[in-house]
């Protein structure tokens, strides 16, 4: 038995509208195709596959969430809780860097001693970082 690789990731968010701009006009996402959940939502796809899934937090009907999702729905939804950053493969450092600065977005800059690896670090509007590595 072995894992494959990883499929998508999920945000929990009262920011939703934000949640999507960010995602589609900071990282190039695209909104796609989404089942018919009865909570709000976007799906976000690179290449032609949901790699970010932003499930909406609706304060004023949260019980469509809480039936698919379980008591814990809500419980932090306004933070990352334990996960630290979700990382891409990227490529056109210099176009992100351009497309970052344009939308308003600040990043942080590393490079990786030893191996040549190029890093951008961004939050997305929930908290999330989001790592950019562009190799050699």
């Amino acid at each position: 038995m072995s894992l494959g690789k990883l499929d998508h990731y999920s945000i929990r968010t009262t920011r939703l509208a934000e949640t999507e701009r960010f995602y589609t006009d900071v990282l190039g996402l695209k909104a796609g195709p989404r089942p018919e959940f009865k909570f709000p939502g976007i799906w976000l796809y690179n290449a032609g596959h949901a790699v970010v899934h932003v499930v909406g937090i609706d304060r004023a009907n949260p019980q469509p969430l809480i039936d698919y999702l379980g008591e814990n729905a809500l419980k932090e939804a306004d933070e990352t809780g334990s996960i630290d950053h979700i990382a891409f493969v990227a490529e056109d450092l210099a176009g992100m860097k351009t497309r970052f600065t344009a939308a308003g977005c600040a990043f942080r800059e590393r490079l990786v001693p030893s191996m040549n690896l190029a890093q951008l670090f961004l939050e997305d509007p929930n908290g999330v970082t989001i790592e950019l590595n562009f190799p050699d």
